[in-house]
Parts: structure tokens; sequence; C-alpha cells
């Protein structure tokens, strides 16, 4: 089914439309164009998408948008990345499926995709969801773009660094439906406070649809602030939690063999028994949230655990490698996109209840400002519970840690993700557990990909 028409795109942005053409997808990155994708070359400090419009044509783009004359099918405007918005908006005003806006600290992408899942299982629905983690000021125009207008319902990951980059965000999206899922620190070097963080957070409320739904965590800290900053906006406003009073609660959450999670939840006084196959109680909180979402947009439940007990690991957000060790085999937990103090903790309690001996890499966590050290060096009591005899720590950031690491495990510290896949191969044996996390400018998925080169 067709996307846009180059009429449709050019009413959109107030663009003229230099030949007539259709596409069935949108890409702002040349390489990432497929058959029939409409290439917006957008212009930056660094780089001028212009630039690159001969590649987007030769890997089959259907047609462009432009700022400058150029020989190809294309709608010229006065500024690419504004008619990026503008096509974001006329999406978003065509489709009257319901939308979903999710945001936080930890959590979001892991989330995006359960919901996608629960969301697209259900015969004849289609859902949408934004693509990988683009969650910033071009990222979300693009999912937004990315629409079909016959959408049932849209799954839109929302993400910040600084104050005000949310309020902008969701007024391109108008959910229906917002949900945070945790807050944490992240971003601090940004932010004075975690309240700080809560509040840039809060921000996905303002955009809400008349009468539409606020889901917030029951057992943060900052609940109480999430409430407040939904107020004026929500028509409702659901919390979720391991805890009995969370209006969508767990009443039991057990540990399965090969660390899947039984639970036995509460949804607005029904009850729901379900497995979640993902390890760890941070997807239990996940899976919760999910079900407030699903229950908000009137989705069937039986089908949302169903899909949640079948939900697989995501590339660096959980995946699971079989990797070569020796004459045997290892398994690679992949966490290799991103990482914050909470999520290292989240992550290292999957380790510590899985089989064999415990290797950690852990890269540098960015972004964490004055309170860098403090965060990096409070992470050592939760490497030793989780019982890793062998640490790589990758990245000058982490020089804290290994200080406070010095004399309880075994452990070298690199500079780069290079040398820790030097290291990491010269200790790895078969049946070891592997855990690799670090924020994604330390490199850790060439590592995780290093590693899958040798794959039993």
């Amino acid at each position: 089914m067709t996307l846009w028409t180059a009429a449709e795109i050019a009413a959109a942005t107030g663009g003229t439309a230099t030949a007539d053409f259709s596409v069935d997808g949108v890409a702002f990155d040349s390489r990432e164009v497929g058959e029939r994708d409409l290439f917006v070359a957008l212009t930056g400090e660094h780089t001028d998408g212009h630039r690159f419009l001969d590649q987007a044509f030769a890997q089959g783009a259907g047609g462009a948008i432009v700022s400058q004359p150029c020989a190809q099918p294309a709608v010229q405007v006065r500024d690419t990345f504004a008619a990026l918005e503008d096509l974001a908006r006329a999406a978003r005003a065509r489709v009257s499926g319901k939308v979903i806006g999710v945001t936080g600290s930890v959590g979001k992408t892991s989330t995006k995709e359960a919901l996608f899942a629960a969301l697209d299982r259900a015969p004849g629905t289609r859902a949408h969801r934004s693509v990988k983690s683009y969650n910033n000021h071009t990222g979300v125009p693009l999912s937004l773009a990315r629409m079909p207008a016959d959408s049932d319902y849209a799954v839109l990951e929302m993400g910040m660094n600084h104050p005000g980059e949310l309020a902008h965000l969701t007024t391109l999206v108008r959910p229906h439906v917002a949900l945070v899922t945790a807050i944490a620190p992240a971003h601090t070097e940004f932010f004075p406070d975690e309240a700080a963080i809560a509040d840039a957070k809060g921000e996905i409320f303002r955009g809400l649809e008349p009468g539409g739904t606020a889901i917030i965590p029951y057992e943060s800290p900052h609940r109480d602030r999430l409430i407040e900053a939904a107020k004026p906006y929500a028509g409702r406003i659901v919390t979720f939690g391991l805890d009995r009073m969370a209006d969508v609660g767990a009443g039991e959450a057990m540990v399965l063999r090969g660390g899947a999670s039984f639970v036995n939840a509460q949804v607005g006084g029904r009850e729901l028994n379900f497995t979640i196959a993902q390890p760890g109680r941070h997807w239990v909180s996940n899976a919760l949230a999910v079900l407030a979402v699903a229950d908000a947009v009137g989705a069937d439940l039986a089908l949302v655990g169903l899909a949640l007990g079948e939900l697989g690991g995501l590339p660096g957000r959980g995946a699971r490698l079989d990797v070569a060790a020796g004459d045997g085999a290892a398994v690679v937990i992949d966490e290799s996109y991103n990482a914050n103090p909470a999520s290292m903790r989240a992550t290292l309690a999957v380790l510590a209840r899985e089989p064999g001996r415990h290797v950690a890499v852990l890269g540098e966590m960015r972004e964490l400002g004055d309170g860098s050290a403090d965060f990096h060096a409070g992470l050592a009591d939760d490497v030793v519970a989780a019982r890793v005899e062998t640490a790589v720590l990758v990245g000058q950031a982490m020089a804290p840690l290994a200080e406070a690491l010095e004399g309880r495990i075994e452990f070298v510290h690199v500079p780069d993700a290079g040398q820790a896949l030097d290291r990491l191969r010269a200790l790895i044996r078969p049946g070891d557990a592997v855990l690799v996390k670090g924020s994604n400018g330390v490199g850790l998925s060439r590592l995780v990909s290093g590693l899958a080169n040798g794959m039993t």
C-alpha cells in the first residue's frame, strides 16, 4: 500500500513537487534507503543529505524531499527538517487508531517492542512502532512519517537529554496513552537532580489527547510528582508496579527455571496469569506497564499475555548468543546498546541467576556529570553480588569501579572495545555466562559482533 504520493507530500509540507511519484517508506540516512523509499535530505553542521541523493536513488529511492534543485523526482521545500516535522504531523492527523507514547530513563525500547508484539498479535490488527531506538528530534518525526494511514495502533518511543525536548516531541505524537516506564539517573550531566529528570519525563503528558490516559510507575519515588504533572492533561491516571496497591500490580511473581517469570497480575479488578520469557525483575515491571497500556486501549489481555511469553531478546537489549569458547560454547547476554546505574544493576541481577562461571564486560556509563565517579564505584557491590569471577572494565570512567573492586574479584581495565575483545577472547571458557553492557558510544556492540563471528 502506498505510504505517500508526491501530491500528499507537497500538501503536507507546503513544497513543490517536481515530478509525480509515490513511496512506501521514509528515510533520512542514505545508507538505510530501500526500494521506493522517500529520502529526506537533511542538512546539519557536519553533513548535507543533498550530497547523497545519487546514492539514495541508486538504492531504489522513489522520491526525495530537498531544499535545493535536483535532477531526481522530489518535493522542494524551504527547510527539509521542518518538512519532515510537517510530514509527521500530517501522518498523525490522518490516523484514527490509538497512539501510544513511551518514555522513561530505562526500559523505553524494550517496553515499546513488547507493546508492539502484544498489539500486533490480534488477527486483522495493524500496529506500527518506532524504528530501532529512533526517539529524538529526528527519530520521532521519522517514525511518525513512516506510519501507515490505516494503523490500528502506533507505539512511539520518545527520549530526551535536556529539559523541554519531550514537550515538543509529544505535540507531534499526540498520544492517547502516555507511559513513563521508570525514573533513574541518566543524562544527569544535564540535570541538577533526579527530580528534574522526572519533571522532564513528565512533559510527555502535555501532548495527551483530550481524555487520554497517563501511566505511571507506582514504586517510583517520583510517582506523586509525575501524577501532578499528568493531572492537567490526563482524563485518567493509572499506576503500575510490583506492589499490590498499584492499579496494575503483581499479586505474585515467581522466577522459573531458565530465568523466565510467572506473574499473577491484577488489572482493574481482573486477574491474569502469564509467563514472561525475558529474565529479570525489571521485565516484570515492563510487562505490567504493557498490560496497563493494553487495558487502556482496549486490547485483548489474553493475547498480550501470550505475546509476553514468546517475546525474544533484542540485539543490544537482552539478546542471547551462543559463541565459540575453547572447545565448547559460552552464552553472551547482549546489553551493549546503553547503560545507566539502574539498568546496570538490573542486568547484573539477571547475570546472577545464570549457571556457569560469570564474566562481565562493563563499559563506562556516559552523561552522568559530576556524579559519574560515585555512580561507577557504586556498582561494585552489584558486581560482587552477581558472582562475577572476572570483569573486563572498558573506558576511562570505569577507573572508580576498578578501584572499588580491587581485592574483591579479578578484573582488567582497558581503554576501548577492541582491547576488551582481545582480553575476553583470551579468558572466555566453555559454559561461561558473559554479560556485555555499556553506553552505546563505548562500542561494545562491535565486541558482540566479533564474538558472534565465531558462533557455534
